[in-house]
């Protein structure tokens, strides 16, 4: 069993940056591939970031690339998502995931474990 949990989320204005961290229990971590997803109000879940066991492959969805960089610390059993030039549509709950494959998959059905979220707002 696997626990997460994010931090990080708050209130910025458009343009800034905030920088959110998962950190997960158990010492298989460093063997799954972790995700970032996000739900915005009356929307789906969707896919933003994600990264294999070792952190060297890397996948991001179109609306954050060149934005977000998604990262992992093995040793600390965390995984973080640095998000800049934030825009309002960034403005969702943030929601970390592990796959217990070490591969990155872009498909939520193939996240085993699920954080509660954290929420970020962006005001324009």
């Amino acid at each position: 069993q696997v626990q997460l949990v994010e931090s990080g989320g708050g209130l910025v204005q458009a343009g800034g940056s905030l920088r959110l961290s998962c950190a997960a229990s158990g010492r298989t971590f460093s063997s799954y591939a972790m995700g970032w997803f996000r739900q915005a109000p009356g929307k789906e879940r969707e896919f933003v970031a994600a990264i294999n066991w070792s952190g060297d492959s890397t996948d991001y969805a179109d609306s954050v690339k060149g934005r977000f960089t998604i990262s992992r610390d093995n040793a600390k059993n965390t995984v973080y998502l640095q998000m800049n030039i934030l825009k309002p549509e960034d403005t969702a709950v943030y929601y970390c995931a592990a796959r217990t494959r070490g591969i990155i998959s872009t498909r939520i059905y193939e996240y085993t474990y699920w954080g509660q979220g954290t929420r970020v707002t962006v005001s324009s």
